[in-house]
C-alpha cells in the first residue's frame, strides 16, 4: 500500500468517528495522537523502502578443459622457462600446502607455453567469465536487460578502456541513461564493497534493479620473477566470478532468495603492516608482482576483530553482549590474572558461514578467532579446494554449495567475510526469505554429491 493511501484513510477512519470520541480531549492530545500515527507510518513506509533484495545470483562454472591440476600445473611452469629451480620447488610447496585442488581452472591464455598475457587475452577472460554469468542469470530470472538501472562490476588489477561495464553494457544493450560504475584496486574483498555501493545507490533510486559483477582476471597476473613473497599469489589465484541481482522494489520480495541485513567495512590503511601486507609492487629485476606477506594472516586477524567490534552489537543476543562486555571490564579491573576475553558465540546469530577463501592458512585463523567448528568452515574450503580462491567472487561459490548441499533454509541467516588489500575486512549479513531447492542448476550442481572431501593434511 502508497504512502498517499494510508494517510488519505486515516484521515478517512478519523472523520468517520463520533465527534464526541474526542470531546473530552484537549485538543493538542487530539493533534499529537494524529502526528505519532502518521509519524508511525511514514517511518514504517521509509523503512520498506529501504530493503535490500537479493533476487538470484550465478557463479561462473569454468569448463573441464580449463582445469589445472597440481602435476600439470607445476609441469607447466617449469616448461615455460621462466622460473630457476629454486622457484619452482618453492611455488610447487606452496601449491601443496595451499588447500587447492586439481579441480581449479585457469584461463586458456594461462594454459599456453609461453603464457599470453596480453591485453586482448586478458579482454576475452573477462568475456568469458563475465558474460556468461550475466547470460545466466538474466535468462534464467527472465530479467530484460533494459530494465537494469545500476551497474556496478570490480576487478582489482585488470582495468580496460573502454570499462568492464562498458564492455557489458556493449554486449548486452542495456540503457544509455544505467548508472555504471567500474571499481579496482580494492582486493578480494571488492566483491562485499560493491554490494555496499550497490546498497547506498538503492537508497536513493528508488523501483531499480542492480546487476553487481565481481571476479579477478588471472590472464594479466602472473608474477615471472624470483621474489617468494610475490611467487605465492602464482599459485593460489583461480578463474571464477559472479553475477548478483539486487532490487529495492517491494513487489521483488516475493521471488528473492535473500533480504540484506547489515553490512560493516572495516580498512585498515593507517596501519603500515596492514597495508603492505598484500601490495603490487615491482621486484628488484623489474617485475610485476602481488606481494602476500607473512604478516598478512596476522593482519587479517586484526581487521577481523575490528569488524565484529561494530558488527557484533547488530547481530549477537544481548546475553552474548553482556558477557563480552564483563570480560572487557574483568580484564582491565584485575589486569594482573590475565583473564581471556570472552570470545562471543556468534552461531547463536548465524546459522552460516562464508569465509573468503583466500588460503587454508586464512579458514584457519578465522576459525580459531570466533571459535568455530570444522563444519562451520566446510563451504569455504571446499570452493577453496574445487575452485581455487577466486578472490572476490569466492564467498559468493561459498554460499552456492550451501545451497547445493540444502542446507539454507527459509529464516536462516549467512555471514559473508571478506578480506583484501588495504587491508579491508568487510561482512554483510543476509536473511533467507525464500526455500532454496537444491536441485536448482548452479556452479556446483554436477558435483555436489563428491564433496565434502578429504582434505590432504601437509605438515
Amino acid at each position: 500500500m502508497k504512502l498517499s493511501t494510508m494517510v488519505i484513510d486515516l484521515f478517512t477512519h478519523l472523520s468517520l468517528l463520533n465527534s464526541s470520541t474526542f470531546a473530552d480531549l484537549p485538543p493538542s492530545f487530539a493533534y499529537l495522537l494524529v502526528g505519532t500515527t502518521l509519524l508511525i507510518l511514514v517511518s514504517c513506509f521509509a523503512l520498506k523502502s529501504n530493503c535490500v533484495y537479493l533476487i538470484d545470483f550465478a557463479c561462473y562454472l569454468p569448463a573441464d578443459y580449463l582445469r589445472a591440476p597440481i602435476s600439470n600445473f607445476t609441469e607447466h611452469i617449469e616448461l615455460s622457462g621462466v622460473f630457476s629451480r629454486e622457484s619452482l620447488d618453492f611455488q610447487e610447496r606452496v601449491l601443496e600446502r595451499s588447500g587447492v585442488g586439481d579441480e581449479a581452472c585457469l584461463p586458456l591464455s594461462v594454459h599456453e607455453i609461453p603464457i599470453e598475457t596480453s591485453l586482448n587475452s586478458s579482454r576475452n577472460e573477462v568475456e568469458e567469465v563475465l558474460f556468461t554469468a550475466v547470460d545466466d542469470l538474466l535468462s534464467k530470472n527472465s530479467v530484460n536487460p533494459k530494465s537494469i538501472d545500476i551497474l556496478i562490476s570490480n576487478c582489482s588489477i585488470f582495468c580496460p578502456t573502454p570499462s568492464i561495464t562498458g564492455m557489458v553494457i556493449n554486449k548486452f544493450g542495456l540503457r544509455s541513461n544505467i548508472k555504471s560504475f567500474s571499481l579496482s584496486g580494492m582486493g578480494c574483498s571488492a566483491g562485499i564493497l560493491s554490494i555496499s555501493l550497490a546498497k547506498e545507490l538503492l537508497k536513493v533510486h528508488k523501483n531499480s534493479l542492480a546487476l553487481v559483477l565481481s571476479m579477478e582476471a588471472v590472464t594479466p597476473n602472473g608474477y615471472r620473477g624470483h621474489t617468494k613473497s610475490m611467487l605465492v599469489a602464482n599459485t593460489i589465484f583461480r578463474m571464477g566470478g559472479v553475477a548478483i541481482l539486487l532490487s529495492n522494489k517491494k513487489q521483488d520480495e516475493q521471488k528473492a532468495r535473500y533480504k540484506l541485513e547489515h553490512l560493516v567495512r572495516t580498512h585498515m590503511g593507517a596501519d603500515d603492516q596492514a597495508y603492505n601486507s598484500v601490495i603490487q609492487q615491482v621486484d628488484e629485476d623489474g617485475h610485476v608482482g602481488v606481494s602476500l606477506s607473512r604478516s598478512l594472516v596476522h593482519a587479517a586477524g586484526k581487521a577481523l576483530r575490528t569488524n565484529i567490534s561494530e558488527l557484533g552489537p547488530l547481530v549477537l543476543p544481548y546475553t552474548e553482549q553482556v558477557r563480552y562486555g564483563w570480560s572487557l571490564i574483568r580484564r582491565k579491573l584485575f589486569a594482573a590474572r590475565k583473564d581471556e576475553i570472552h570470545v562471543p558465540n556468534f552461531k547463536k546469530a548465524f546459522e552460516h558461514f562464508c569465509i573468503h577463501a583466500g588460503g587454508r592458512a586464512i579458514i584457519d585463523a578465522v576459525e580459531s578467532n570466533l571459535k568455530l567448528q570444522k563444519e562451520d568452515g566446510e563451504a569455504s574450503r571446499m570452493t577453496l579446494y574445487r575452485f581455487g580462491n577466486t578472490s572476490s567472487s569466492s564467498v559468493w561459490y561459498e554460499l552456492c554449495y550451501l545451497e547445493a548441499k540444502g542446507k539454507v533454509k527459509k529464516g536462516d541467516r549467512i555471514w559473508q567475510i571478506a578480506f583484501g588489500s588495504g587491508f579491508k575486512c568487510n561482512s554483510a549479513v543476509w536473511k533467507s526469505i525464500s526455500e532454496v531447492h537444491p536441485k536448482v542448476r548452479n556452479a556446483w550442481f554436477d558435483r555436489i554429491h563428491l564433496y565434502p572431501v578429504e582434505m590432504p593434511i601437509v605438515s
